[in-house]
C-alpha cells in the first residue's frame, strides 16, 4: 500500500471517527477551503485553492493556553485537512492522516477544539496527499500565519509585519547531472512567486518610518523551494527560529528559510528609501519573490544590491553548554531511490519507504538523540509533528538552546537533536518538501507505553 491508498483508506474511515464530528454551536473562528483567484499582478491571476476565499488566509492570533473551537469548512470536491503546524495538539486534531485525524469530507464541515500551545509564530496549512498532481496539498494557497500569544510579551520592537512566501505555477522536470541515479530525476519548478499573494512590486509596500524598529515574521510556505533572504542596506537580527527565542540573537545580512521554517527578526530603520527585501537568486526575484519597503516620505525606483555575507548557520544563535545526556541514540538514515529517467525519486528512512518505514519508537518522558544521517544530494528540512527539538550539533558543530520544529539537513551532513518524548500519541515525522514525503520520506512516531492513543500504524 502506497500512500496514496494509505489516505484513501483513512478517508473513508474518517466518517466512521468520533473525534472531530461535523457540530453546531459557538465557534471562535471559521476555515472555508475552496475556490479562488488573486491578482498576484497587473492582469496576472493565480486560480488555486484558499482559505475564506484569499491567500494567504487570515492571519489567527490565538491566545496561549486558552482552548478555541474551529469551523472548518470544504466547499471542494476532495478530502481535505488542517494541519495546526508547531502546535502540541492532539493526534486526533493535529490534522495529519497518519496520526488518526479525519479528514473534512468534500462539502461537508468538522469542528475541532484545541488549546493553543506554545506561544510563538506558528502555521496552518493543507496536509494531503498530492503526487504528481501540483494543484493539491501545499503547492495550493491553503496557508496562512497562526500567532500564539504569550501570556506576557516584552514587545521590544514599533511595527510587526508578517510576510508569507509561496511558489505558482508549479511543473516537473528533469534536473540533469551526474551521481546517485539522478540524472533525468524530476524535480518541482516554478513560474512565479509571491510575497503575501502578490509578485515583487505587485501589492502594497511595507511602508515604514526612519528610526522604527520593525518585527518581520517571516514564512516560507514553498511546496518545496529553500529561499535565502536580504534586504539592500540593512541587516536582521535574529531574535526566534520556528516561533521559539534563541539563546543569541545575532545580525545577520540573510536569512534562509528552507520550506515550513519561520524566522522571527527585527531591523532597524537607519536608512531612508526605497529598497527591495528579496530573494538573493536574482531569477527568483525576478520571478516574484519579493517586497518593497518604502521609508515614508521617500519614492521612486526600489534599490537592491546584493548582501555581503550571504552565508547562513544556525549554530551562531545557539548558547552555551550542552544538551543532556539521552537514555538513546535513535540513527536514521535518508537516502533516494532512483525510479528511472522523467520520475520521481523515491526516499527511504533507514532503507524503507513509507509505509513500510519502521515506527521511531519512545517512552513517555524519555531523552532521545536523533540523529538526522542525510546521504542523499537533496537537502531535507525534517518535521516532527507535535513537538520541538533541541539542536545539538550541525555538520559536526555543536550548540545548544535552539528550538525547532523544521531543520534543514544539508546534503551529505548530519544533524543530531535531542528530543523529549513528552506529548504521548503517533507523530508524524517526515520531510517537508511535499514531493519527498508523497514519495516515501514519512515514518511515525511511537510511544510503545502509552497504546490506543491514535490510529494504529498499518503496514501494506
Amino acid at each position: 500500500m502506497n500512500r496514496r491508498g494509505f489516505l484513501a483508506a483513512m478517508a473513508a474511515a474518517g466518517g466512521r471517527t468520533l473525534v472531530g464530528q461535523p457540530a453546531e454551536g459557538p465557534v471562535d473562528f471559521t476555515l472555508r477551503i475552496g475556490a479562488v483567484e488573486v491578482e498576484i499582478a497587473p492582469k496576472r491571476f493565480v486560480k488555486t485553492t484558499g482559505y475564506n476565499g484569499s491567500f494567504p488566509g487570515a492571519p489567527l492570533r490565538l491566545d496561549e493556553g486558552r482552548p478555541v473551537t474551529a469551523a472548518v469548512y470544504n466547499d471542494t470536491a476532495i478530502p481535505e485537512l488542517v494541519h495546526w503546524h508547531g502546535l502540541f495538539t492532539p493526534p486526533e486534531v493535529d490534522g495529519s492522516a497518519e496520526e488518526g485525524t479525519p479528514f473534512v469530507p468534500p462539502h461537508s464541515r468538522r469542528t475541532i477544539t484545541f488549546t493553543p500551545e506554545p506561544a510563538g509564530t506558528r502555521w496552518y496549512h493543507s496536509h494531503i496527499y498530492a503526487g504528481r498532481d501540483l494543484h493539491r496539498a501545499t503547492y495550493t494557497g491553503q496557508f496562512g500565519f497562526l500567532q500564539i500569544v504569550p501570556k506576557s510579551e516584552p514587545g521590544r520592537y514599533d511595527q510587526e509585519v508578517s510576510l508569507a512566501l509561496h511558489g505558482w505555477n508549479p511543473y516537473l522536470a528533469p534536473m540533469g547531472g551526474p551521481g546517485e541515479g539522478s540524472e533525468g530525476t524530476l524535480e518541482v519548478n516554478y513560474g512565479a512567486f509571491t510575497v503575501n499573494g502578490h509578485a515583487l512590486g505587485g501589492g502594497e509596500p511595507v511602508r515604514v518610518k526612519p528610526g522604527e524598529r520593525v518585527l518581520f515574521r517571516i514564512l516560507n510556505a514553498n511546496a518545496t523551494m529553500a529561499h535565502r533572504l536580504a534586504l539592500a542596506g540593512h541587516r536582521f537580527q535574529v531574535i526566534a527560529l520556528d516561533g521559539n527565542p534563541v539563546p543569541a540573537p545575532r545580525e545577520v545580512d540573510v536569512l534562509e528559510l528552507a520550506a515550513a521554517e519561520r524566522i522571527d527578526a527585527i531591523v532597524e530603520m537607519d536608512r531612508p528609501g526605497v529598497w527591495t527585501l528579496g530573494e538573493v537568486d536574482e531569477k527568483a526575484r525576478k520571478l516574484g519573490l519579493g517586497i518593497v519597503v518604502e521609508y515614508a516620505g521617500r519614492s521612486g525606483e526600489p534599490q537592491w544590491a546584493a548582501p555581503p555575507n550571504p552565508t547562513w548557520d544556525y549554530t551562531q544563535f545557539g548558547g552555551g553548554g550542552m544538551a543532556p545526556e539521552p537514555d538513546e541514540r535513535i540513527p536514521l538514515v535518508f537516502k533516494n531511490k532512483w525510479a528511472g529517467n522523467r520520475w520521481v525519486d523515491h526516499w527511504t528512512i533507514n532503507g524503507k519507504e513509507y509505509p513500510k518505514t519502521d515506527p521511531i519508537r519512545v517512552r513517555t518522558n524519555g531523552k532521545y538523540r536523533l540523529i538526522f544521517d542525510n546521504r542523499s544530494d537533496d537537502a531535507h528540512p525534517i518535521h516532527l509533528h507535535r513537538h520541538s527539538f533541541e539542536l545539538v550539533s550541525v555538520a559536526g558543530k555543536p550548540t545548544a538552546g535552539i528550538l525547532k520544529d523544521v531543520v534543514n539537513v544539508q546534503p551529505r551532513t548530519q544533524v543530531e537533536v535531542h528530543l523529549v518524548a513528552n506529548h504521548p500519541g503517533p507523530s508524524l515525522f517526515h520531510c517537508h518538501m511535499q514531493i519527498h514525503m508523497d514519495y516515501g520520506f514519512m515514518t511515525l512516531l511511537e510511544y510503545v507505553d502509552a497504546p490506543g492513543t491514535g490510529m494504529k500504524h498499518t503496514h501494506g
